[in-house]
């Protein structure tokens, strides 16, 4: 501690007795409550960075205020008179203390004070300091010279240039440094300290307080590493998305607005198409829609949706719009189609579940030929109201080996609007989910003059922010 010679400023006034003991019973309290935080937190997932951050950040909170507490137990021990004004909740031990004397591990144990006389070149260590040091007690404390023999290398200089600048400066000490015990273990100590003065204003000898940090700094390590994490996985999910929806751009029909197909000759179809992203715009999913005409002057119409988000996704997506275009150009009907689809994903390195709608529309009849895999039938619109067409047996694509898709037709009339759609169109919290709330918009389908402006429709009634997977939609209107 300082010497009586070191007088620059007035002695502080010490706090109440009841002030202090407000304080501890407060940190303890707090410390109960980020206690309960912490252990709740370790019942988490140990995979999610997100949370070992938050459990590392709960678990350095517990030691800064394990040592606030023990810093207040400091100060309440040195308070004069307090033996004789016990507080009935601190005459009992603590549950997580020994009834006497500082439990091992303890702050009383972690911080020491030492003073080097330089005029005598002697050195005096208190009790705690030698515990710190793992030094046994009544040994010689080590001096200035001998003190950088304890440390790391790499920590000396700063050691030196702390010592030198108090000694010659004058000037305070504040730092940290790592020591090597003699059991081998290492301790970073926090050294703060100022010259003793003597009655001519040269320094007669130097003071210092040692605290060992050690935990401390392993928690706030945690802290960070934690927190490098995090980031890391924000920056991979943030890349990954990106690339998503690249691939996604990439794969999907370049065509925005309106397409005519075929796209001469009567009977063509108006066609337009929209994708909706999900409620938080993070979850890129396998959902796809496509038209194109085919050689025969047939159109395919084709909407569907892959399990799973993300790259892995639309790589399944990309893999399976690609073997459904070449087969559809092959002239293979849709229900047979739909079997080769689904072999496709039942064979792929990652497998999947997908459902997916297959349809071909005959200008020269006017007749849809479909087929659909566990996926949502068409909606067909026709003079002011709209239907579900009933939907031919068909199962999820790879939920079983062999399986037969059945197909069916359907005539469509000039001025018919059909709809088809994934169910992440529908699928929303506010209401109920399936086709009821699309067949709303059959009174604004009749007003409609082209499929760009039913596909706005459909937008500004199921684009809002409340729907928790992404969709597409896709509108053709008959005889354009």
């Amino acid at each position: 501690m300082p010497s009586p010679l070191f007088a620059d400023r007035p002695a502080p006034q010490l706090p109440a007795h009841d002030a202090v003991d407000d304080l501890i019973h407060r940190t303890r309290r707090l410390r109960g409550d980020v206690d309960a935080v912490r252990r709740d937190a370790v019942a988490f997932d140990e995979d999610d960075p997100q949370l070992r951050w938050q459990r590392a950040l709960c678990e350095l909170a517990v030691h800064h205020l394990d040592n606030l507490d023990e810093h207040l137990g400091q100060l309440k021990e040195g308070l004069p008179g307090l033996a004789a004004h016990p507080r009935a909740e601190d005459s009992a031990p603590r549950s997580d203390e020994a009834p006497k004397g500082p439990r091992p591990g303890s702050l009383l144990n972690r911080v020491g004070s030492a003073e080097w006389n330089l005029l005598t070149d002697e050195s005096s260590w208190s009790e705690e300091l030698y515990e710190i040091f793992g030094r046994p007690p009544g040994s010689a404390p080590l001096s200035l010279d001998d003190l950088p023999s304890v440390l790391l290398p790499e920590d000396q200089p700063q050691l030196t240039a702390m010592v030198t600048g108090c000694l010659v400066d004058g000037r305070p000490m504040d730092g940290e440094f790592r020591i090597v015990r003699p059991d081998g273990r290492t301790r970073t100590l926090h050294m703060t300290g100022e010259p003793v003065l003597d009655a001519e204003g040269c320094t007669a000898s130097m003071w210092a307080v040692l605290r060992d940090v050690s935990e401390l700094r392993r928690s706030e390590q945690a802290v960070s590493r934690s927190r490098a994490s995090v980031r890391r996985e924000e920056h991979i999910e943030r890349t990954e998305h990106r690339m998503a929806v690249q691939f996604q751009e990439t794969v999907l029909p370049p065509w925005r607005g309106t397409l005519r197909l075929p796209k001469q000759g009567p009977g063509a179809l108006d066609i337009a198409a929209h994708y909706l992203p999900s409620e938080s715009s993070g979850l890129i999913g396998g959902d796809w829609y496509d038209a194109m005409e085919l050689p025969d002057g047939r159109t395919l119409l084709t909407v569907g949706d892959l399990t799973g988000h993300g790259i892995p996704a639309t790589s399944a997506m990309a893999m399976m719009l690609g073997a459904l275009r070449g087969m559809a150009v092959a002239g293979i009907e849709p229900g047979a189609l739909l079997g080769h689809l689904n072999q496709v994903l039942e064979t792929s390195i990652q497998p999947a579940l997908g459902s997916a709608l297959c349809c071909r529309f005959d200008p020269a009849t006017s007749l849809l030929s479909w087929a659909q895999a566990g996926h949502p039938a068409p909606l067909l619109f026709r003079g002011g109201s709209g239907r579900l067409l009933p939907p031919p047996d068909g199962m999820l694509l790879g939920a079983a080996s062999q399986a037969v898709f059945e197909q069916d037709e359907v005539r469509l009339l000039s001025g018919d609007v059909l709809v088809l759609y994934t169910d992440g169109l529908t699928r929303r919290g506010d209401r109920g989910a399936g086709p009821d709330a699309l067949l709303t918009l059959a009174p604004r389908f009749a007003e409609a003059r082209t499929a760009q402006e039913c596909v706005r429709s459909v937008v500004e009634e199921f684009g809002g922010a409340e729907r928790p997977d992404d969709a597409c939609v896709l509108v053709a209107r008959i005889g354009a």
